[in-house]
Parts: C-alpha cells; structure tokens; sequence
C-alpha cells in the first residue's frame, strides 16, 4: 500500500486529482450510492432544471460494466500517460496554463455535449490533452499494440480508429480531438507560427492560485523553436515560466 500511496503522489498536482476522480465518480455511481443517471450530462435537466453539477460530474463518470470496462480502463491509461507527460513536460512549472487548458477543453466539450446530446466527457476531455500532447511532440515515435511505432502526431486518429473497432463509435474520440485542435490552434498555430493574434490567455486569478515557478525541467518533446521563442517572451512580459530544453521521449 505504501508503494502504492508513493506512486499515487508521484502524479503531477493536477493530473492527480483528474485520475482520482475519473475513479471515484464511476465508482459512485457503480456501488449505487448516487443513481447514475444523476452524473450525466442530460441537457434538459442542465437547461431547464438547474442541474448546473452535470457538467462537471459528466467530466469524470463512465459507466462500469463488462461491456465498457475494457474502454474505460484504456481510457483511464491514457489520462495517466499523457496528462501526466503534459503537465510535467511541455507545460512544466506552469501549473496555471494547464488547468487553463483543461477547463477551456471542458468548456467546449460541454457545448459540444449539450448541442448533440452526448452525456458522457471523459474521453472527449482525454482525447483533447492527448491530443495537444502528440501535436506538441509531433515528431517523437511512439509504440502503440501490437508492437506498431509511428510519429506521435498520429496516435489521436489511430485510437479513432482503434475505439471504433471496439465500439463502432467514434464520436468522442473525434469530438474530443477537434477541440484538442481548437486549443492548440488558437494558443500555438494561430498566433506563433502564422503572426496572428492571440485570442487565448490565461486569467491572472489562475496565476494568484497557482503560481508558476521557475527552473523547472521539461519533459516529452521539444517545442518548435518559434513556440519556444513566444514561451519566452511571454515569460519575460507576464512571469510566465520559460520553455526549457527537454528531452525527446523514444517510446511510449
């Protein structure tokens, strides 16, 4: 047990309390202490009756049994990996620019949620941080089943189409990628390698929460050298934390 509280504090700050709760809200619902349909994102009770906690309880719950265990355990593993490679990688020292990340991915996927009625969010929400993860680290090669190694850019389609073999759905895979690339376009693409404007920033009550620290080591990829170049700058301007060198992860 002790191995196990030691690697459960391992897990960076945010990324913890995300995989807790994406065990502990399930696990509600699947011992029945809350009716289940309670935690999903229903939008007439959102709209019209004030259930204003769905989204958030939609953020964290999937529905336990034989048929989706295999699904949610998966999913469960790439939270793990990827949020954890992001936060103390690319987005390393800079706590508040990644819970900026998450709630403006949530905030989509909820919109996204209540407009076609999909009432499950975490794998929507995993996919979107995967898929910043494998656009920030493009170029590094990952190993997937069955011993298959490709550029990480390509991991979000490949689970697309690995969870529709399984599922034969692939709507919160896809949803979840395009808010993935809604995020990354608008903070990197958009306004460091095309010069436009920057139309996301991080609000300062999320600084005065968390505050960023300094000499930090990043990790799981190098950015672009312009995205590292506007890292800094921004550091300089605003008490950002700089991009730092890195390290290139070979395998997944």
């Amino acid at each position: 047990m002790s191995e196990i509280g030691d690697w459960f504090r391992s897990i960076p700050l945010i990324t913890r309390y995300w995989f807790a709760a994406a065990i502990a809200v399930p696990l509600v619902g699947k011992l029945g202490l809350i009716n289940p349909t309670w935690l999903v994102l229903w939008p007439d009770a959102f709209l019209h009756r004030f259930h204003i906690w769905r989204p958030i309880t939609a953020a964290f719950f999937f529905p336990i049994n034989p048929m989706t265990g295999f699904v949610y355990l998966m999913t469960l593993y790439l939270l793990y990996q990827y949020s954890s490679r992001l936060e103390s990688g690319d987005f390393d020292g800079r706590p508040a620019d990644y819970l900026f990340m998450l709630l403006f991915n949530w905030i989509c996927i909820v919109i996204a949620g209540l407009i076609i009625d999909m009432r499950l969010l975490l794998i929507p929400s995993v996919m979107a941080v995967l898929y910043v993860w494998s656009q920030l680290n493009r170029d590094v090669i990952v190993s997937f089943w069955f011993g298959t190694r490709f550029k990480a850019c390509y991991l979000p389609w490949v689970i697309l189409g690995f969870n529709y073999i399984l599922s034969g759905s692939v709507v919160n895979e896809l949803i979840g990628n395009l808010v993935g690339h809604l995020y990354y376009f608008l903070m990197y693409k958009y306004p460091i390698d095309l010069g436009g404007r920057s139309f996301l920033s991080t609000p300062q009550f999320l600084y005065r929460w968390l505050p960023s620290r300094r000499g930090g080591v990043s990790g799981f990829g190098v950015p672009p050298p312009s995205m590292r170049r506007a890292a800094e700058d921004q550091g300089a301007a605003g008490g950002r934390h700089a991009w730092g060198q890195g390290f290139r992860l070979g395998e997944q």
